[in-house]
């Protein structure tokens, strides 16, 4: 369970992304080594095929890992992705996209994350998009 201090350090990280607010995000779910955001399908966030675009996927599911990986990073540091890999496994045809973050292995430096992320059409979940990534900590600005 996390401590009080840490979940207002994930609620900041989360904030302060004008990514989030700009795509509609919400902060659904964060516990020690987790972190779940959901956004709701919009125009504006679609590509072509009136799917999710990918890059509203990999948005989501970034900021899911990296709040997941903050969640055990040492207090007052804050979280920097170094890298991630997205693998699209289905078109995020639906109503809501739901993105989940779980840590792998939480390092000295690094931190390693695998995210899931799911769309919702008719209230059936479909795993459309799979992630993996490293994450560092570095000093708070």
């Amino acid at each position: 369970m996390l401590t009080a201090q840490k979940t207002a350090d994930i609620l900041s990280i989360f904030n302060s992304q004008g990514a989030m607010k700009l795509i509609g995000a919400r902060l659904t779910e964060v516990d020690e080594g987790i972190a779940e955001f959901e956004v709701e399908f919009k125009p504006e966030l679609s590509q072509q095929n009136g799917y999710f675009h990918a890059g509203i996927i990999g948005t989501l599911v970034d900021t899911a890992g990296g709040c997941a990986g903050a969640t055990l990073m040492p207090p007052g540091s804050n979280v920097l992705t170094v890298e991630f890999k997205l693998n699209l496994l289905a078109p995020a045809d639906g109503e809501k996209l739901r993105a989940r973050g779980e840590i792998i292995k939480s390092g000295r430096t690094l931190t390693i994350t695998q995210g899931k992320v799911f769309v919702t059409e008719g209230g059936k979940e479909t795993l459309c998009a799979l992630m993996q990534q490293t994450l560092i900590s570095i000093p708070a600005k």
